[in-house]
């Protein structure tokens, strides 16, 4: 067994990315502090080919230093956009047809393992504060909450973990549903 090296991995080319058939979802950063969350978060999306990234309130913006440190590059090819307010954004995305689904801990959330999306099912994925999570208001203007099981004494992931945890698991679910 050998590591592959970066001509063996065929990976896209910005270009190709942006030609590329995107998956179902927008990935909402509903007040994200940390620049290095952003940044990987940014990368996840890249590697999922998410249809887009919304930054909201305090959630920095490229160019920055500390988000291209470990962005490596996605800022180019993941499209992005800036909202003053959550709220905002999540209104747009219920009017442009996208089910609004909050990544929290909340009465009557459903275990991400029993989440199915639904073919043709656009999703808006709403995930929060490194330490408050999603508002409450965000969290009462969604059509699902969605919860990631833990069996540990934690009762959270990182941000960008939970990112790339319910990215993997709902990619995988929509590909076969296909």
């Amino acid at each position: 067994m050998r590591k592959l090296s970066n001509e063996e991995l065929n990976r896209k080319s910005v270009t190709e990315f942006h030609a590329s058939e995107k998956s179902p979802f927008i990935i909402v950063l509903d007040n994200i502090r940390s620049l290095n969350n952003v940044g990987s978060i940014f990368r996840t999306a890249d590697a999922f080919i998410v249809e887009a990234l919304y930054l909201c309130g305090i959630t920095a913006t490229p160019p920055h230093r500390e988000i291209q440190k470990s962005a490596l590059g996605a800022t180019e090819s993941v499209t992005w956009r800036h909202f003053d307010k959550t709220t905002d954004a999540v209104m747009y995305l219920r009017e442009s047809g996208f089910m609004i689904v909050s990544v929290e801990q909340a009465e009557g959330s459903v275990s991400l393992d029993k989440f199915t999306p639904e073919k043709g099912q656009k999703y808006a994925l709403v995930f929060g504060h490194e330490v408050r999570g999603v508002s409450e208001e965000i969290v009462s203007m969604s059509d699902v909450c969605i919860e990631i099981p833990q069996y540990g004494t934690k009762h959270s992931f990182n941000v960008a973990v939970s990112t790339g945890i319910v990215l993997w698991h709902l990619s995988h679910t929509v590909s076969n549903i296909k």
